[in-house]
């Protein structure tokens, strides 16, 4: 059997089956009791360091990522109060955008200016009003959003927690927004991914928006929503 001085110890360093698994195991911990005298594992002791570091790292990553949703939620909360007074240059601030540009519409039919399954619903149950806005809202630095916000009214308080129901559902269907090309934008589709809703009685509002240019992540962009849902028939 051969052997190897390590620390001044004679060690075998070969051997077959569970032996040889065992000196394998003497010798590595041989090495890392020895610190920088002895056998080490090339870059052993930096991998440690950097699995530390890259657990401390994604702790400080969520830590970050939890303070920031915490921040969003304070400030949105703040932008709905805003709105609710009819403040809507409040409102977007808080959110870090503010008005560019809008354009509104009123009438009283539903029915010819909705879809799918929301268009049921008209056809079934009677509105008795529709507002339409399109805003274009920005942060100052070339990042846009366009802002659908339409305001709805029913009959009752029973029919408008009926339409806000369907409404919530994605994919049941919407009031088309006004075009975009009322704002100069070129054609811009409501995917209804980014969405938020209010009821007040009998009157329901429902806000979406977009990317128009730039970038604005997908939580500012809901955030605007949510906040927007909040606000006065204008």
């Amino acid at each position: 059997m051969e052997f190897r001085t390590i620390n001044g110890r004679r060690v075998p360093i070969k051997g077959g089956g569970k032996s040889g698994a065992v000196v394998a195991a003497g010798v590595l911990a041989l090495g890392l009791a020895g610190g920088t005298g002895g056998l080490t594992l090339g870059g052993g002791s930096s991998l440690v360091s950097e699995v530390g570091a890259g657990a401390q790292n994604a702790a400080q990553g969520a830590s970050s990522g939890s303070s920031g949703s915490a921040q969003l939620r304070a400030r949105k909360s703040e932008g709905q109060k805003s709105a609710r007074k009819g403040d809507s240059e409040a409102a977007w601030q808080r959110l870090g955008v503010k008005q560019l540009k809008r354009t509104a519409r009123q009438q009283a039919e539903c029915v010819a200016v909705s879809f799918g399954q929301i268009r049921d619903f008209f056809t079934r149950t009677r509105c008795t009003s529709l507002d339409r806005a399109l805003f274009l809202v920005g942060d100052g630095a070339g990042n846009t959003a366009v802002l659908s916000v339409v305001w709805v009214g029913l009959a009752s308080t029973r029919d408008a927690d009926k339409f806000e129901s369907v409404m919530k559902i994605h994919g049941s269907g919407d009031i088309q927004p006004l075009g975009s090309a009322m704002l100069g934008l070129a054609d811009i589709r409501f995917t209804g991914e980014n969405y938020g809703s209010d009821r007040n009685g009998k009157n329901v509002t429902i806000a979406e928006t977009e990317l128009a240019s730039g970038h604005l992540d997908r939580d500012t962009l809901d955030a605007i929503a949510e906040v927007s849902a909040y606000l006065p028939r204008i």
